[in-house]
């Protein structure tokens, strides 16, 4: 069964959901769309699907690939120049979080060389604070197809690319850059291996706790964030147990959705932390987020407390109090296969001081983590993540 939602994007969620890929892209006006992904997708199945379905549908299309694990703005300016080139109308995403933030770069950079920089975060709170504020720029039309389960990028308005020059990760973002639709089916995730499964999985998690914890007030998203954090306990394990279990790989796309409708609401420090130490180390965003979650849960309870113990009850746990979720954390964590120290991903916490800079400095996340910290606590924090102190 195909479940169609509006959330305000149109969703198609299901098994064999991408069997509506054709008639989507004729609706859309897409004549001729520049097909995104990452190399790592060349030789799977779910491109191949994808291009078969175009081809079955009398759909020409291009196929840009020219990007990495942590897409930059020169990968975005690269696949720009590939559209105009290829005479490209429109974009399709393939992939996880990589594909899909690059073609919305793409998409802006294709409208506005100097997107990245007028729509950057600081600029966007400063110029546009609502959807209404944001100048038309007719941005070509854009459909989303997730083959992981963690990003939520396919239902947000931003791209997380990275500025090699500076070394940092830039949230860039314009109503535009919505899609105009997203295709979640389970079979294009069937080959995602378990490590990745647990590393996107956790990193949907991180989303929708961050989300509920934020201080801003948005009743909507925070209902959708606990909702979030059930269906990763429903279907997680189950996702990585059994790559082929389809109802639990659906879930765990709908939690991954989810999240980007929740995040509406903020994130928060896990996300301050990991975009600086992804920018430097490379290392996979999700990956991060999992390793960091308890210790910035931990470094925030005195904020979360009572939340997080009407969210443990909900989830029905032995312990509905922090602790109990914290311990629920730690243990998925675990069960997942999740490294517990940010040593064991090799990094060192020498550069401790100015990763808490960084951190602090990166207002999308630090302005709306639960509590308000400083340098230095972002700093404290990572060290803790480094060396296992939970405290």
């Amino acid at each position: 069964m195909i479940h169609y939602w509006n959330y305000p994007t149109e969703i198609f969620c299901g098994v064999d959901a991408l069997t509506v890929l054709g008639e989507r892209c004729a609706l859309a006006g897409m004549h001729r769309p520049l097909l995104v992904t990452d190399p790592g997708m060349l030789e799977l199945p779910p491109l191949r699907a994808v291009r078969e379905h175009l081809k079955a549908a009398g759909i020409d299309h291009g196929l840009f690939h020219g990007l990495s694990g942590n897409p930059s703005l020169e990968h975005a300016c690269a696949g720009a120049a590939a559209f105009a080139e290829g005479g490209h109308d429109s974009l399709i995403a393939l992939g996880g979080g990589s594909a899909i933030d690059a073609a919305k770069g793409i998409a802006l950079l294709s409208r506005d060389p100097q997107g990245a920089a007028r729509f950057e975060w600081t600029q966007m709170l400063e110029h546009y604070p609502t959807l209404a504020d944001y100048p038309p720029l007719n941005l070509p039309p854009l459909i989303v197809i997730p083959t992981t389960a963690g990003t939520g990028s396919e239902l947000g308005r931003e791209a997380v690319l990275t500025d090699t020059a500076q070394g940092v990760k830039k949230v860039i973002g314009h109503r535009e850059m919505l899609a105009r639709g997203v295709i979640l089916d389970p079979r294009l995730t069937l080959g995602l291996p378990p490590g990745l499964t647990a590393a996107t999985g956790m990193d949907a998690l991180t989303h929708h706790l961050e989300a509920l914890f934020s201080p801003l007030c948005h009743p909507m998203s925070a209902g959708i964030a606990v909702e979030g954090v059930r269906l990763v306990r429903l279907h997680l394990e189950n996702a990585m147990r059994d790559g082929n279990d389809l109802l639990a790989r659906e879930g765990m796309l709908i939690a991954s959705a989810s999240a980007a409708v929740a995040f509406q609401k903020g994130l928060g420090g896990v996300h301050a932390l990991a975009h600086p130490l992804g920018a430097r180390y490379h290392l996979h965003h999700g990956l991060l987020n999992a390793v960091l979650l308890p210790y910035v849960l931990v470094a925030n309870r005195s904020a979360i407390e009572g939340d997080a113990a009407r969210l443990a009850r909900y989830l029905e746990l032995e312990d509905g109090s922090f602790d109990g979720l914290l311990a629920w954390v730690l243990e998925l964590r675990a069960r997942v296969g999740i490294p517990a120290t940010l040593a064991q991903l090799g990094l060192n916490g020498d550069d401790a001081a100015l990763v808490g800079e960084l951190a602090l400095a990166d207002i999308s996340s630090s302005q709306t983590n639960a509590l308000p910290l400083g340098a230095g606590d972002y700093a404290r924090i990572y060290r803790n993540a480094v060396g296992g102190v939970l405290k």
